[in-house]
């Protein structure tokens, strides 16, 4: 996933990454969950940043790598390496968490993963935990983009 990363935030759209006006919090849940994996499978950087909590956190408990705030996880995915692609295969969204599995793609290779969002009073997505079937090490070279827990 090379390619360049903004910080800078735009204003959402209507709907998106933000409180509605009419709209429960599961439903915003939900789309904003379908949003989140829309935009980083079409790499989709500065859509993606609408969405995210300035202080967001993304976990990955099998590796236990941890990633605190936007540019950090914008740059992780915008730097991961290979040809991967994401589809949501279920959406199970109540108040303001969702659980999402993931049909993950890496080159020829398909593995199953599961996604926990939790999105702030503000509508935006606050904590990203990625669960993947069995623990492994992370592979060489992202240390500096992580840190071990």
């Amino acid at each position: 996933m090379s390619g360049s990363c903004p910080i800078r935030a735009s204003p959402p759209p209507d709907g998106v990454g933000g409180r509605v006006p009419g709209v429960d919090d599961t439903a915003l849940t939900r789309k904003a969950a379908a949003e989140y994996v829309d935009r980083l499978e079409s790499r989709d950087w500065a859509g993606l940043t609408t969405l995210l909590a300035e202080d967001v956190v993304y976990e990955m408990p099998q590796t236990r790598e941890r990633i605190r705030g936007r540019p950090a996880f914008l740059r992780f995915n915008a730097d991961y390496p290979g040809d991967w692609h994401l589809r949501v295969r279920r959406v199970v969204a109540d108040g303001r968490a969702a659980a999402l599995v993931l049909d993950v793609r890496v080159g020829h290779g398909q593995q199953d993963a599961c996604v926990w969002l939790e999105l702030a009073s503000d509508g935006l997505i606050s904590r990203i935990v990625d669960y993947w079937p069995e623990p492994y090490d992370p592979p060489a070279g992202r240390e500096h983009l992580v840190e071990r827990w």
